[in-house]
């Protein structure tokens, strides 16, 4: 029976994700794939787990695709088999469109170096603290390739058009430091401190609120970029009416006018 190449640990009301191909960078194999999609379905299923982290094993966070899985064997048909488009559309965005909509806020934890699709991934959770020395890349130029996995709108979202463009084109490497003051993720650790570590606790924090507003906001942030105003004005009514009748809008109010601490459950 093969290793697992994604691991699952349950910490309370965290759930731990580590991919776990450390020999290949945490690059993303077809199996990789398969059992992070079973994770996300036990945090789906699971009510106590409340927020998520995602990191690498060993001295990287992902590499993106395992470039070994394509056929670029010679002979008949190359370009049919080595065609990238194929794996996309049925491995990488569907697990984007899984985690953009998973009912728990995510967090991931940057501990080594993420190109291609690993920086993608990233960059699809809420927020990302990465360590130190961790690094960016946008790998795809140097393959002939485009940035895919949603690399194309999270860079402009989050970089604006000339940073974006500079990262995609150019595929230089992005410190932590740098990432960071660009906007491309959340914060840094501290020096000598353990990312995933920082990133639990901060997950931590997260699965003590209401989950079900953390996870509306994320839905509303994303629209805003190409909803116009009134549109974004109808969304907000939408949505503050649906979390209004959630226990922990009623439970939030209540507290602050009792002036005591919520309990938030999640629901």
């Amino acid at each position: 029976m093969s290793e697992a190449t994604v691991l699952f640990e349950a910490r309370a009301s965290v759930a731990l994700i580590t991919l776990n191909r450390p020999q290949a960078l945490n690059s993303f194999s077809r199996q990789m794939h398969q059992e992070l999609g079973a994770a996300l379905d036990r945090i789906e299923g699971d009510k106590a787990i409340r927020a998520a982290v995602i990191t690498g094993a060993g001295r990287g966070f992902c590499a993106g695709a395992d470039l070994s899985e394509f056929d670029f064997a010679p002979g008949p048909d190359l370009v049919g088999r080595a065609d990238p488009g194929p794996i996309i559309e049925q491995q990488f965005n569907p697990t984007v469109r899984r985690l953009m909509a998973l009912r728990v806020p995510t967090v991931a934890a940057i501990n080594g170096v993420a190109a291609g699709a690993g920086a993608s991934l990233a960059m699809t959770c809420d927020l990302a603290i990465a360590a130190p020395n961790a690094s960016f890349i946008q790998a795809f130029s140097k393959i002939g390739l485009i940035p895919d996995a949603g690399g194309s709108w999270f860079l402009i979202k989050k970089l604006g058009l000339a940073r974006a463009m500079g990262c995609a084109m150019l595929g230089d490497k992005v410190s932590a430091k740098d990432a960071r003051e660009w906007g491309m993720i959340w914060d840094v650790a501290a020096e000598g401190e353990d990312c995933v570590a920082a990133a639990l606790r901060l997950a931590g924090r997260l699965a003590q609120m209401p989950t079900k507003a953390l996870v509306a906001t994320r839905h509303l942030l994303r629209a805003a970029a190409s909803n116009d105003l009134d549109k974004q004005l109808a969304l907000e009514r939408d949505t503050q009416s649906r979390l209004g009748a959630t226990h922990d809008y009623i439970e939030g109010v209540s507290a602050f006018l009792q002036k005591r601490p919520a309990r938030f459950k999640g629901e």
